[in-house]
């Protein structure tokens, strides 16, 4: 088990930032894929970003590149996800998760939800315009 805590949502003007935070426990982080996902209002889960085990190999998806950033502190054991130039359609709940490290290279799996063994309880992200 890897339990993992987010942190760092809230409410932000279109066009601010936020940085988002996901404390790991009982194993390093640095040992799994690691994913950020978000859900809004009535639409399904979706990928954001994505982190190789190596801590340097990144995935976005199209909508936030350039505008969010993944990154590993391996000495907290915490994900962080920099959000820049935030827009009303980033409102959402944005969750971490965390998975086996085994088709790096592949987006199919690295944005597909089942990759991920283990997940946060999410922390709420609203862009007003």
């Amino acid at each position: 088990q890897v339990p993992l805590v987010e942190s760092g949502g809230g409410l932000v003007q279109s066009g601010g930032s936020l940085r988002l935070s996901c404390v790991g426990s009982g194993r390093s982080l640095s040992l799994y894929l690691m994913g950020w996902f978000r859900q809004a209002p009535g639409k399904q889960r979706e990928f954001v970003a994505a982190l190789n085990r190596n801590g340097k190999s990144t995935y976005y998806t199209d909508s936030v590149k350039g505008r969010f950033a993944i990154s590993r502190d391996d000495a907290e054991n915490t994900v962080y996800l920099e959000m820049n130039f935030l827009r009303a359609e980033d409102t959402a709940v944005y969750y971490c998760a965390a998975g086996r490290n085994l088709g790096w290279g592949n987006p199919n799996y690295i944005g597909r939800q089942s990759s991920y063994d283990y997940w946060g309880q999410g922390t709420q992200v609203t862009v007003s315009s």
